[in-house]
């Protein structure tokens, strides 16, 4: 009889045991879960607060850079119509002097980018043009014109284009533009120098970029 209760005990400790054992595996998964949901909900909070900054270091930096030239033209215009076959020649011309403010700008806030949470990189799709202004100043000397060939308003639209066409080779063959892209890098910089300190990537049409030299890749 004595044996029989002792086993019973047995029996019932046993049953305890185990109980005890389930019991702190539920309570320990229970514990993993919920801090592994809170682990969760802070990484994401981390991540949203960096695209948040991300965005709004993107907008500060989306802003117009302009880089200014000038530049001097002088232009002989002559025109002559012939009266009577050969008979006859009437001429006009005019001495032409242009002084002309140029500028090169990029407006940033047309940046084409997208923030990817879920690889965290910022990808740049495209930059905007180069937008070159000409605001010339003509001023006309030595106006001569006979009377059959007078001088019109297609004569000042031609010398116009002309000219216009000729400080835009000029400008293109100066080192305004290439000042300009240069200014354009240095404000491209500080989306690398961003993305980077955050461990984000940055990506120029699928091209990564891995330092600022990579940088020179961009060409709007």
């Amino acid at each position: 009889m004595y044996k029989t209760n002792l086993s019973v005990y047995g029996f019932q400790t046993s049953r305890g045991m185990k109980k005890f054992i389930a019991g702190v595996i539920i309570t320990l998964a229970i514990v993993f879960i919920v801090r592994s949901c809170n682990d969760g909900k802070v990484d994401k909070s981390i991540l949203q607060e960096n695209s948040m900054l991300i965005q709004q270091e993107i907008t500060n930096v989306s802003k117009l850079i302009v880089t200014e030239g000038h530049f001097a033209e002088v232009y002989n215009y002559k025109d002559s119509k012939e009266l009577f076959g050969q008979l006859l020649r009437a001429e006009k011309k005019a001495l032409v002097v242009v002084n002309a403010d140029v500028t090169v700008a990029y407006d940033l806030s047309q940046i084409d980018f997208e923030i990817d949470e879920k690889t965290k990189t910022v990808k740049i799709n495209s930059i905007p043009e180069a937008e070159i202004k000409l605001n010339p100043d003509f001023q006309y000397y030595d106006v001569t014109a006979d009377y059959l060939n007078q001088f019109d308003a297609a004569d000042y639209n031609k010398i116009k284009k002309t000219v216009n066409a000729s400080l835009m080779k000029k400008v293109e063959a100066s080192s305004l533009r290439s000042n300009a892209e240069n200014r354009l890098l240095s404000e491209l910089q500080k989306f690398y120098i961003l993305t980077n300190s955050m461990g984000w990537r940055l990506t120029y049409q699928e091209q990564t970029i891995e330092s600022l030299k990579g940088l020179q890749v961009i060409k709007p």
